[in-house]
C-alpha cells in the first residue's frame, strides 16, 4: 500500500514576530488531511475524533469571548478617557460670595 503525499494549496505564512498557534483553518486542514489519508479497515476511534472536535469547539468560544471581552475593555478605556477630558474641561464653580 502507497501513501500519497499531502498538497498544501493554501500554505500558511507567519511573518516573523506573529504568533505561530494553529489556527481553527490549520485544525479543520489537518483534520481533513486526517480523514481522508486513514485506513478505511481501521478508522480513528469516534471517541477520539468527537473529543477533538469537542476540544476545539471549546477553544473557538473561548477564543470569541476573549475578543469580545477585549473590545469591552477598550470601550471602557475610552469612556473612562473621554470622562477625563470632560472633568478637565469643565471649569471649577465658582464659591458663593
Amino acid at each position: 500500500m502507497s501513501i500519497n503525499g499531502i498538497s498544501n494549496k493554501d500554505p500558511v505564512f507567519h511573518p516573523p514576530g506573529t504568533s505561530q498557534q494553529m489556527g481553527q483553518r490549520d485544525f479543520l486542514r489537518l483534520m481533513t488531511a486526517q480523514l481522508s489519508q486513514q485506513d478505511p479497515f481501521n478508522p480513528v476511534d469516534n471517541q477520539q475524533m468527537v473529543a477533538q472536535m469537542a476540544q476545539f469547539s471549546s477553544l473557538a468560544g473561548i477564543n470569541e469571548t476573549n475578543v469580545t471581552l477585549q473590545k469591552i475593555s477598550e470601550q471602557l478605556s475610552a469612556q473612562t478617557q473621554l470622562l477625563k477630558d470632560i472633568k478637565a474641561a469643565t471649569p471649577a464653580p465658582t464659591p458663593a460670595a
